[in-house]
């Protein structure tokens, strides 16, 4: 521990280099430049991608429900995970900091770095994964000019497909090394740029389908009898996927609240970003996935399958443009910056934001190279999808410790502080009430991905284990006292 002015001007005088760099600080009012534009993109581009496509498409088709019932259950969802985000969200635009500095609050300066590395883990995963998807909509472009040229594949990847890969890891690596605010233009850019294409896919499916194109509207929202559990189960079996969908962006939101100018701005982009973009999206579709109905004679919800059945150069150029940049814009949000800052928390005199972005893109390379061959054939994704299940109660546990323990005041220069007696270092920098509650509610999470008899309950195993996770946290903290808020950093 040493004294020294804090960098960041925030009076932050006794900086423990094992908690602190330059990347971790809390962030100044008139450093911040995001509003709720910026907010409304970063859920543009995590709903955007080929796989939030697919999944929107397909819940008009896969549970029998009347239309109307479906659109009301995705609103509802992005409703619930607008109030779920606004909750994590809030201290990161009060103080400036990214969950992980959060997190040191409730479980401890040293134990906040359980959940982090959890979350790293899941993160790192999926980047891998979402790069091999971003690709194939730049080998799909690659061959539209030159078409599949031969070769031996290797590791069940075509020479193109190597190529395509290799320049989305690259291109990922580029933006983000430029920093926050270039990933905030790209992201400004592939989240409105999408919405035009989708657009224009609409028109021309509704264009070719012409008046049969409303009958087969009709006929998906009618839906296609009693469901399986009746109604009321599949509604909110709808509502339940759509919340995992988000989940893994709900617990670390603070990694880009911090960066926002105040809190009004937080909520209005997550009121647009959230039910009303949601509903939008999951309009449009609907109307595609009609047209695919009357143009193929099947309902379609893979775009790229659409784009290819379509056949029209210049659309598969545009699309396959628009496809790489949606993938890639989810990859960044949800898979990229997290587990940056997870990482930079692990070794803060070490690892900077950046480093940390390097070491989650080299380890991710090998999990997207081995995506075809090896990973997707084993059931690793039921691993990581069981590890993203045992994150959740640390989303409850942030919240009661934020809103009902601490009373919404953190000690900033204690969050940097690993003396004995500073407020959050606990027993030996771990909250071990913390560490109880997570223990109890995530062996609930994990039994409803790995428990047959409890498969039932996988919809909403993360909303349960989240609140189970918070309930049992309050029970053991409700008589613990809250450090007195001061150092602390604020706007409104």
């Amino acid at each position: 521990m040493h004294e020294q002015p804090s960098p960041s001007g925030l009076d932050i005088k006794r900086i423990d280099p094992s908690l602190y760099n330059e990347d971790l600080a809390p962030l100044k009012p008139e450093a911040r430049s995001w509003g709720a534009f910026e907010i409304f993109n970063v859920w543009s581009n995590d709903i955007q991608s080929l796989f939030g496509y697919t999944l929107a498409a397909s819940l008009f088709l896969t549970y029998g429900l009347n239309g109307w019932a479906v659109m009301a259950a995705i609103i509802l969802a992005g409703v619930v995970v607008m109030f779920l985000v606004n909750l994590t969200g809030k201290p990161s635009v009060k103080y400036g900091i990214p969950f992980p500095v959060m997190v040191r609050a409730s479980l401890g300066v040293r134990g906040a770095n359980l959940p982090a590395m959890l979350r790293a883990i899941v993160g790192i995963f999926w980047y891998g994964v979402q790069t091999y998807f971003a690709s194939t909509a730049v080998a799909l472009l690659i061959t539209a000019f030159i078409g599949e040229p031969s070769g031996a594949s290797f590791l069940g990847l075509s020479p193109v497909a190597w190529v395509s890969f290799v320049i989305v890891w690259v291109f990922q690596i580029a933006i983000f090394w430029q920093g926050i605010e270039r990933i905030k233009h790209f992201l400004n850019w592939a989240g409105p740029l999408v919405y035009v294409v989708m657009l224009v896919l609409m028109g021309v499916v509704w264009y070719q389908a012409g008046d049969e194109l409303l009958p087969a509207i009709g006929t998906i929202f009618s839906g296609s009898g009693e469901p399986d559990g009746g109604a009321v189960a599949a509604f909110f079996a709808i509502v339940g996927t759509m919340i995992a969908y988000f989940a893994a962006v709900v617990i670390n939101f603070g990694d880009f609240t911090r960066f926002v100018k105040t809190e009004r701005q937080m909520k209005l982009g997550n009121l647009l970003g959230l039910p009303l973009n949601v509903a939008f999206f999951s309009f449009i579709a609907l109307i595609i996935t009609a047209g695919t109905l009357v143009l193929f004679g099947e309902a379609l919800t893979n775009p790229a399958d659409i784009v290819e059945r379509v056949d029209s150069l210049p659309l598969t150029i545009v699309a396959a443009l628009t496809f790489f940049a949606a993938t890639v814009g989810i990859n960044l949000v949800a898979n990229f910056i997290p587990p940056a800052y997870d990482l930079a928390n692990l070794f803060p005199s070490r690892i900077s934001f950046k480093t940390g972005g390097l070491i989650t893109a080299i380890i991710a390379f090998f999990v997207g190279a081995l995506w075809v061959s090896v990973i997707s054939q084993i059931g690793v994704p039921g691993f990581v999808n069981a590890l993203g299940a045992v994150v959740a109660p640390f989303y409850g546990i942030i919240v009661v410790d934020y809103y009902l323990i601490k009373r919404q005041h953190l000690n900033m220069e204690e969050l940097f502080s690993s003396e004995r007696n500073s407020a959050y270092y606990y027993t030996k920098g771990w909250n071990k009430r913390a560490l109880i509650a997570f223990v109890g509610a995530a062996a609930f999470s994990l039994s409803t991905v790995l428990v047959p008899a409890l498969s039932g309950l996988g919809g909403y195993g993360w909303l349960i284990g989240a609140g189970l996770g918070g309930l049992i946290y309050y029970v053991l903290m409700r008589n613990f006292k809250a450090a007195p808020a001061i150092g602390a950093h604020q706007t409104t």
